[in-house]
């Protein structure tokens, strides 16, 4: 992936964190998944005072983005930070990475983790899920 679109989708992420809804963590998330077919679709993080019922920003863009379609995926770049501010990388919960494994190809969907545009980190899936169980788990297989 070319360094513009990158930036591209940082930019995207920072912009989403302000949109976070996260009055009891005060840790705003941006996220910005990149389609098969270049499309960005944007979300952030939404809480809940039962936070069972909270959603990731990462979440938020896999499933606006599969309630219009779209199924294939090629990379997500995600940013947060307390009160807004990003320092550290942030990278994608347990039941993130899941969904991910779900709909993209754990060796080539690429995890953009980012400070800012010149401040980031690409990981596959697969670094960050190593043994992620996905679709072609339950695939059945010739003896």
């Amino acid at each position: 992936m070319k360094r513009e679109e990158i930036q591209r989708l940082i930019r995207i992420a920072e912009e989403q964190m302000s949109h976070a809804y996260a009055p009891y963590s005060h840790f705003q998330v941006g996220a910005a998944l990149l389609t098969a077919g270049g499309k960005v679709y944007a979300g952030c993080n939404i809480e809940n005072a039962a936070y069972t019922p909270s959603n990731c920003a990462e979440r938020t863009a896999f499933f606006k983005a599969v309630s219009e379609g779209e199924r294939k995926f090629s990379a997500i770049c995600i940013v947060g930070g307390m009160n807004g501010i990003a320092v550290e990388y942030t990278a994608p919960c347990g039941v993130c990475r899941q969904v991910m494994m779900e709909f993209c190809q754990p060796e080539t969907f690429q995890i953009i983790l980012a400070v800012d545009e010149e401040n980031y980190k690409v990981c596959s899936l697969r670094e960050l899920f190593p043994f992620g169980f996905g679709p072609d788990n339950l695939q059945e297989r010739d003896e």
